[in-house]
């Protein structure tokens, strides 16, 4: 294993008194993912110089079997859930909405549903998630956790709706449908966590998976809503306006954000790898996320105003949180290549191409005027691996297996950068 991990001892230039080697001056330059003294080691030294690295030994191939089986299982069990949940949700909405109605709900749903996966596709720019786990996050949303709260909302109104003392639909819009709703979605991220670490290891994570998750529930629950709309009402075009606006202008953001705070939670944890943090990180974020469900299910009379003072206020503190992740998450990649450009691996001009948004931009549009553009797409996407490849050496768990990625990474990150330059 090439590493370049200092041996503190008390003739040792990193030796403190209490046996930690200080970190080095920024080694944490955001709030998100924060290293531990005795977690830090520095990157693996290159013996070709700044920006020219040697070529690392022979590697074995990368165990693509045993590293993909999570994920694998992961798709496999969920499409098969997926599949049965369809016979659970689609004639509930055929027969709620029927035929016509499903159709136009289904057609009014995909306006919102845009509006949130394009907000998804922005936020998850800087290190964008696989595809098949997105997919999977929406399928979860649209489909399992629908048929996961349609069973389970029986049971919980039976066991907990006669001692919670209210009346029935006030208990099932304000305590029965947060709690159950909330539990299916996450349940869902519960297992992107568990079984894709590796792809959900920090809070833009847990963000973005939120989100889609939710945009899945959203979707389908608008259709029913929208086909109700229409097939319970005289006046069908009137009905359905004043619904789409509600939900599909109003708050197309609002499972997101209830969801999404689970998702912020999950991913905090999700930076120590640690199992049993994780299941806790569920319980927990789950709690703001019913909060908020049950305080906007809550609005009556008093919508417009409530809405402007208390969901408007929650929907920008929302956007300043992911501007802030954002970020902050620039930062800790620019850091952490850094680190590499000490040790050999990059020039400080390729980590300002590397790290930085408008070191991109630029990259690629030099790339392009050369036709090599996806070249440098790959690059870039490689060089942001890399980085949170490191913040996971530096989690100080699993290193071994982390450092063995970061080796593999390395070596690839040298034949890209061979095939830009040409």
């Amino acid at each position: 294993m090439m590493t370049n991990e200092p041996q503190p001892g008390h003739d040792h230039p990193g030796y403190s008194p209490g046996g930690r080697p200080p970190l080095p001056q920024q080694a944490n330059p955001t709030w998100l993912g924060q290293v531990q003294p005795e977690d830090y080691r520095p990157a693996p030294a290159s013996q070709g110089g700044p920006g020219r690295p040697a070529p690392l030994p022979a590697l074995p191939p990368a165990p693509r079997g045993r590293r993909s089986a999570g994920v694998l299982g992961l798709a496999l069990a969920g499409g098969f859930l997926a599949f049965l949940s369809v016979f659970l949700v689609l004639p509930f909405l055929l027969g709620s909405t029927g035929i016509a109605g499903f159709g136009i709900g289904f057609l009014a749903s995909l306006i919102p549903l845009g509006t949130v996966l394009l907000t998804v596709r922005f936020i998850d720019r800087w290190e964008p998630e696989p595809r098949a786990l997105l997919l999977f996050a929406f399928v979860w949303g649209a489909v399992v956790s629908v048929a996961v709260t349609m069973l389970l909302q029986p049971y919980f109104s039976f066991v907990a709706g006669p001692a919670s003392g209210l009346d029935y639909k006030t208990f099932a819009v304000t305590v029965q449908a947060p709690v159950v709703e909330e539990f299916a979605k996450s349940l869902g991220l519960l297992l992107l966590l568990l079984f894709a670490r590796k792809s959900f290891d920090g809070p833009v994570d847990g963000v973005v998976f939120a989100f889609t998750i939710a945009a899945g529930f959203a979707f389908t629950e608008n259709i029913l809503y929208f086909g109700r709309a229409i097939a319970e009402s005289s006046d069908p075009g009137t009905d359905l306006a004043v619904v789409f606006f509600l939900r599909g202008v109003m708050s197309p953001f609002a499972h997101a954000i209830f969801t999404g705070t689970t998702g912020l939670v999950m991913g905090f944890a999700a930076r120590r790898w640690n199992n049993g943090l994780s299941v806790l990180a569920f319980a927990v974020g789950l709690v703001p996320a019913m909060l908020l469900h049950s305080g906007w299910n809550s609005m009556g009379q008093n919508f417009l105003a409530q809405y402007l003072l208390v969901q408007v206020p929650i929907f920008l503190l929302a956007v300043l949180v992911i501007a802030l992740l954002r970020v902050a998450e620039r930062r800790l990649t620019r850091q952490r290549l850094r680190e590499y450009a000490a040790a050999g691996w990059f020039t400080a001009a390729e980590v300002e191409m590397l790290g930085t948004g408008g070191g991109r931009r630029s990259a690629l549009r030099w790339a392009n005027s050369i036709g090599r553009g996806p070249q440098m797409k790959a690059l870039l996407r490689a060089a942001t691996q890399l980085a949170f490849t490191r913040q996971r050496i530096l989690s100080g768990r699993d290193v071994p297996v982390h450092q063995l990625d970061e080796r593999r990474q390395l070596a690839e990150i040298a034949a890209l950068r061979a095939a830009v330059v040409g």
